[in-house]
């Protein structure tokens, strides 16, 4: 393209990009044409911030962010999903919507190993598109696919203990590997004053959050309930797994029922005397934690409701502060502690940002703008941890656990990397012939 500047494709109205956030606010010239972005040459991009922002690195290597071809583009347009061209280890061959989705070793690719042999090792790659995770599951046993990923109700028991460790009759038949996963499972509270929803809730009062944060014991839902493949919330909202985050120093909640009585009776309530009912909106895929934590809170005199919605219907009643009291998850878009600490900004108020809980405090904002202006990681950490600490001790959320990434390779399977952000690398895979 020599000088000429590109189209940002993510931000291009037309493309419809799920991750055109990535750049909000769009900058654009008196035409309408976004700027901020430049190409001097065929090997470089440059990309102008309006304001610092130093975790924009790794959000870079997010998939939103890829460099698209703007000739290919220009010549197919919408077909592109068709015939994408990137510069990855593995080419496109074809692609069977709901069926399979083949690609070719990139015979170009330009990364070698330690040894200098060329990357990728793996001739090809076929991937299955199965929606039933039970039936998946099968196929892995038969020996059918290589390579398996996530636990789902249907099969937990079958496969693994309280522990989290293979059941006998499947240890030494494949491998097993977890990791942290840099996704928060949580209940979030909508603390807005304002809202109709909140002028009578019991939720408004500060120890009755404390009280339900304290009330149960996370680490006995996380064993029977997700049989060991989670770490209990009992910190911060920065999960582990964080690169180079020290949670340890953040506060959270571990299970305190004393604690939660005296709460309940400092605020009026005591042994749950007086305390109204208190609705709880879940989806059926987590109502087994919810029912979980109904029972272990009645023991302290505090009553739950559980409202079951359809998934799809449940996140947009949140985004649009529906409910008091929610089920919601946030996985991380990029690994910085910011992607997690945003969900708590001012500025950031559903619907328009993520803040859910519309949680509103002056010092939290302080520190977030401070460490933005920070390009020193461990300071801006060290500013991360003052403010998941600051925002936990107000308990706009219930942090439920940490979940975990959870693999299953077949035995002739090497070289396959885990991560926190559950990024599939196959760059190194190999696959050993079988008699």
């Amino acid at each position: 393209e020599g000088m000429r500047s590109p189209r940002a494709c993510a931000c291009a109205e037309a493309t419809a990009s799920p991750g055109a956030w990535v750049f909000q606010p769009v900058q654009r010239d008196s035409s309408g044409k976004v700027i901020g972005f430049s190409a001097p040459d065929d090997s470089t991009l440059i990309i102008q911030l309006s304001t610092p922002f130093p975790p924009m690195l790794g959000l870079l290597a997010s998939p939103y962010c890829s460099v698209v071809p703007r000739e290919v583009i220009d010549a197919i347009g919408k077909d592109f999903r068709k015939h994408p061209v990137g510069t990855g280890p593995f080419v496109f061959r074809f692609w069977e919507e709901r069926n399979a989705l083949v690609m070719h070793k990139n015979t170009g690719y330009f990364e070698r190993d330690g040894l200098g042999n060329p990357l990728p090792y793996l001739d090809a790659i076929q991937v299955s598109f199965i929606s039933d995770k039970q039936s998946a599951f099968f196929e892995f046993l038969k020996g059918k696919l290589d390579f398996f990923s996530g636990l789902d109700a249907s099969y937990k028991d079958d496969l693994l203990t309280g522990r989290g460790e293979l059941r006998p009759k499947y240890r030494g038949k494949f491998k097993l590997e977890t990791s942290p996963y840099l996704n928060t499972e949580y209940l979030g509270i909508l603390i807005d004053s304002g809202s109709p929803l909140m002028k009578e809730s019991p939720l408004r009062n500060l120890k009755i959050r404390q009280a339900i944060n304290l009330g149960f014991d996370k680490g006995k839902m996380v064993r029977f309930l997700r049989n060991g493949m989670a770490i209990p919330g009992t910190s911060g909202f920065v999960p582990p797994g964080m690169p180079g985050f020290t949670q340890q120093p953040v506060r959270g909640y571990g299970y305190d029922p004393q604690n939660a009585k005296r709460l309940l009776a400092e605020a009026g309530y005591p042994d749950g005397k007086g305390l109204p009912e208190i609705t709880l909106s879940t989806t059926s895929s987590y109502l087994d934690l919810c029912e979980y934590m109904q029972g272990e809170l009645s023991n302290l005199g505090i009553r739950l409701r559980i409202d079951v919605n359809q998934a799809s219907q449940h996140r947009q009643m949140v985004a649009r502060q529906q409910l008091a009291f929610f089920r919601a998850s946030w996985i991380a878009d990029y690994a910085d502690p910011e992607n997690y600490l945003a969900l708590f900004r001012s500025q950031n108020k559903a619907p328009a940002g993520p803040n859910t809980t519309h949680f509103s405090n002056r010092r939290f904002d302080q520190l977030y703008d401070q460490a933005l202006a920070t390009s020193d990681q461990q300071a801006r950490n060290r500013l991360y941890v003052s403010m998941d600490s600051l925002m936990m001790l107000e308990s706009p959320v219930i942090v439920l656990y940490y979940d975990k990434v959870l693999r299953l390779s077949q035995n002739s399977v090497t070289g396959l990397r885990i991560n926190p952000m559950n990024m599939l690398n196959l760059k190194q895979v190999r696959i050993s012939s079988q008699n």
